[in-house]
């Protein structure tokens, strides 16, 4: 009795390894005809067996699953990315950069990258930041050396405002030290006088065939302070103000000309209502670039953000002072004392019909009609130089309606064609 038993399970055996090979068969021959799908049928088939089998099995097993997967995925089945990938890997690992398919497995691991990348670019374009980043941050994994696909995972991540998922992808880019600099190849097309951008070997052929000239190699810069810049202003985002600070300290020790980091820090001072802070970080910033327009617009803008009114108007008019065409300096000042007039109107509404209320009110009034014509001449000014700028016109349209000013009302609706 006990002999027949062991013979039945040997024969079970036997049976087992016949169907493992039936099944991988099957699935090459689907994969040559193209059909990934029953190829996907016969090696799940099969999955539980694998395990127990030699390792040259093994690793035809999972050649076979990567490529199924791979095949699935450049048809549009995004989730197969990641099968395909755990299957080449694990070719490698069996066969330890030995076996037969070991390097054809490598060179279907940078196709899938290629894959991959194309994939996230044409993400990107749809605003499926989420799964661009997912598949950028893949394709890191698949080949570690890219370093790049993982900082465009955290940027993508960035773009879609999926803020905890590149701040990962940005953690690991610091512990890896990325530092994303580089030199970018052009040289000339003799033909048709445009400057290319090529790889190094090819650009030096190119310009020893004679079809290119004017060889030129550009560095560019580390993005390092930019990594740490962003890293703060997710802590930020998050409400982790503290590590916030400390990445602005740190950026701001890498990069110390970067204007802009000062004041992004001033912003979150202001948030954490230190005020006194919040000023001191807006003079240096206006200290190290005291002679850009857009630094003082920016510093404008924030104040205004913040409810500074004056200090707005302050920095508005330095940025006019050093460039008295900056249309948007202009719009804004504007705005600064129309803001300020329709702050008086609640005030008005509120009062009742006594004497004094009436005095009030006409008080108010007046206040507020002086805003608006000091809002309505600057841009008069602007009109000046730019005659036929919408943003003007619109707002001064809305200003003298607001003042019941009949006739420059109807000027302006004619420069505006309406």
């Amino acid at each position: 009795m006990k002999t027949k038993l062991l013979f039945i399970a040997v024969m079970c055996y036997a049976l087992s390894g016949f169907s493992q090979k039936s099944e991988l068969k099957a699935a090459e021959k689907a994969l040559k005809s193209g059909d990934a799908a029953t190829a996907q049928a016969s090696l799940d088939g099969i999955q539980g067996m694998i395990a127990g089998t030699d390792e040259k099995v093994q690793a035809q097993y999972y050649f076979l699953r990567g490529k199924t997967f791979a095949d699935l995925a450049k048809k549009g089945n995004n989730d197969a990315f990641t099968e395909a990938i755990t299957s080449f890997k694990k070719v490698l690992s069996i066969e330890n950069g030995k076996g037969k398919y070991t390097d054809e497995t490598t060179q279907r691991m940078a196709a899938l990258s290629a894959d991959l990348v194309n994939s996230a670019v044409e993400d990107n374009g749809k605003k499926e930041f989420k799964s661009a980043a997912e598949k950028l941050y893949l394709g890191y994994q698949l080949s570690p050396k890219d370093t790049v696909y993982l900082y465009y995972a955290a940027s993508s991540a960035v773009n879609g405002g999926h803020y905890e998922q590149a701040m990962g992808y940005y953690e690991e880019l610091r512990d890896i030290n990325y530092d994303g600099s580089g030199i970018i190849y052009k040289a000339t097309n003799v033909e048709s006088g445009q400057e290319e951008i090529m790889d190094k070997t090819q650009r030096d052929l190119m310009i020893k065939s004679g079809t290119y000239k004017d060889p030129v190699d550009e560095k560019t810069p580390s993005k390092n302070a930019e990594i740490v810049k962003n890293m703060a202003l997710i802590y930020s985002q998050l409400g982790q103000d503290d590590k916030a600070l400390a990445a602005f300290s740190d950026a701001r020790a890498k990069n110390p000309d970067d204007v802009n980091l000062v004041l992004n820090e001033a912003n979150l001072y202001y948030k954490m209502g230190d005020k006194d802070k919040f000023k001191s970080l807006m003079a240096e910033a206006a200290s190290m670039q005291p002679n850009n327009a857009d630094l003082q617009y920016n510093i404008g803008v924030i104040n205004m953000e913040q409810g500074n009114i004056e200090e707005a108007r302050a920095a508005y008019k330095k940025a006019l002072e050093i460039d008295p065409g900056y249309v948007n300096a202009q719009l804004n000042l504007s705005t600064t004392y129309v803001d300020e007039g329709n702050g008086l109107i609640d005030e008005m509404n509120s009062l009742g019909n006594s004497k004094a209320d009436i005095a009030r009110y006409e008080e108010l009034k007046k206040n507020k009609d002086d805003l608006f014509r000091e809002g309505a001449v600057i841009l008069e000014e602007a009109l000046k130089a730019k005659p036929d700028n919408q943003g003007v016109l619109t707002q001064l349209k809305n200003i003298y309606g607001a003042l019941g000013d009949t006739e420059n009302f109807m000027r302006i609706k004619k420069l505006l064609g309406e």
